[in-house]
């Protein structure tokens, strides 16, 4: 046991489940959450008498401790924390605590964009497989409550730069790297080489024997070949180079051509080129353990991916809707507009995460024909883009939004709310943006037709 007094900052999924595990094993733990603690979380703590705090961090029970756990979205320059590290008090991350209790295969996930679905679509091969798995990180419960519960046998764990930055000892079986573009910038110095140092740790611990996929499309990956282990199994993906797994003529294809996997194009159940990425990084991890083709292209057509990612809404006399606000930086607004090849009405903003739209400027001349900006402060998108798309306009209110962009639609063309921005200035999560915005285009159905 590596210190008995264990504080916890932060008392959200991660930092309970933390929690509960470490009172399992015999830690005195104590948890201090500076905001409100969620009311189901606060029956938990109660109901298992772990003691806690919230609305403040107390200096005097915090800096006691021998182990910190720091949930994930508090910064490192938070004061308590600087007090920590000042005092030499270890700080980890959840991901890190439940390493050190369990000893089940880890399969684990990161990248800036495609994290979630590729995590998904991991669990849902295994699954048809015949593979009892569990989702934990950065979706669903948290890790330290699967090692708890052991209700698996193994885990697919997909991980935020933050998790990662909170790391010592833990080990992924097999890591998957999709991509790295700039993003959480603001909690990195505005230093992009200090973000991709982050996603990198996941192949930190990795030995001989142990699995790397790799996106060999992505600039900044193959840009830090020199930092991956050159012991570890690689196995890369690419649209267009011909490589382990690659795209031929919109099939996915694995494997030399003497002993090759084919999945046809019409079986994938997503769209555009990022996904056929998140789709062949997935496969080639079920290939690995040995399920069979057939396996995985039955198990294509049940597969249904989180809302929020490219979901389609409805259409409205012939606009099709589409709800992509997962999409919080540049990167995923690239890939979502190259996802179709109709004329678009593009609904973007929020809080902005030091994005530079450079990246996007020449797909959004040619595609996009009308935008709305969605947000308090949009001055950055407006001076950017007005003299890119015929038609510009802004508000603070997610229905005014979808009346807007349905005012600029003509037959065929697509609404878009694909945000390149966090949602915290007028929303509480990405979640909730998606989630109103699709009501705002149902009542807006309603009333045209």
């Amino acid at each position: 046991m590596k210190g008995n007094k264990l504080v916890i900052l932060g008392a959200g999924e991660s930092g309970v489940g933390a929690a509960l595990l470490a009172q399992a094993n015999g830690y005195d733990v104590f948890i201090s959450d500076y905001g409100h603690i969620a009311p189901q979380y606060k029956e938990e703590l109660v109901a298992h008498d772990i003691a806690f705090e919230e609305g403040k961090h107390t200096s005097s029970k915090v800096l006691a401790a021998d182990l910190i756990i720091k949930s994930p979205g508090i910064s490192d320059e938070v004061a308590i924390v600087i007090s920590a590290r000042g005092k030499g008090i270890q700080i980890i991350s959840e991901i890190e605590f439940a390493y050190w209790f369990t000893s089940k295969p880890i399969i684990a996930i990161t990248g800036s964009n495609g994290k979630t679905t590729t995590t998904l679509l991991i669990h849902h091969f295994l699954q048809a497989g015949g593979y009892n798995t569990a989702i934990a990180g950065n979706i669903g419960m948290s890790m330290a409550r699967h090692v708890l519960a052991n209700d698996a046998d193994i885990l697919v764990v997909e991980l935020s730069s933050f998790q990662l930055d909170g790391i010592v000892d833990f080990k992924a079986d097999i890591a998957v790297l999709l991509n790295i573009t700039p993003d959480h910038l603001d909690r990195y110095d505005d230093d992009f080489d200090k973000y991709v140092a982050s996603k990198l740790r996941i192949v930190q611990n990795m030995s001989a024997g142990d699995l790397l996929v790799y996106n060999l499309e992505d600039k900044e990956l193959n840009n830090r070949w020199p930092y991956i282990p050159p012991e570890l199994t690689i196995k890369t993906c690419s649209i267009t180079k011909d490589t382990d797994a690659r795209v031929i003529n919109g099939d996915l294809i694995f494997g030399p051509d003497a002993d090759k996997t084919a999945i046809p194009q019409a079986a994938l159940p997503l769209k555009g080129e990022h996904n056929q990425l998140n789709l062949m990084a997935a496969i080639t991890v079920a290939l690995a353990y040995d399920i069979e083709t057939e396996v995985i292209i039955k198990s294509l057509s049940s597969f249904t991916n989180h809302p929020n990612r490219l979901e389609f809404i409805t259409e409205i006399d012939g606009v099709a809707f589409y709800n992509d606000s997962k999409a919080t930086n540049v990167e995923a607004v690239y890939y979502a507009l190259g996802s179709f090849d109709k004329s678009i009405i593009w609904i973007a903003g929020g809080q902005d995460k030091g994005n530079n739209y450079e990246q996007i400027k020449a797909l959004v001349e040619e595609k996009v024909k009308a935008m709305v900006c969605l947000g308090l402060d949009n001055r950055k998108l407006i001076s950017f883009f007005s003299g890119l798309v015929d038609h510009v306009s802004e508000t603070k209110l997610v229905e005014e939004a979808a009346k807007m962009a349905y005012h600029y639609a003509a037959k065929t063309d697509v609404v878009l709310l694909s945000p390149a921005c966090a949602s915290f200035d007028l929303f509480k999560n990405y979640a909730q943006r998606g989630e109103m915005f699709k009501k705002a285009v149902l009542n807006l159905k309603e009333k045209v037709l």
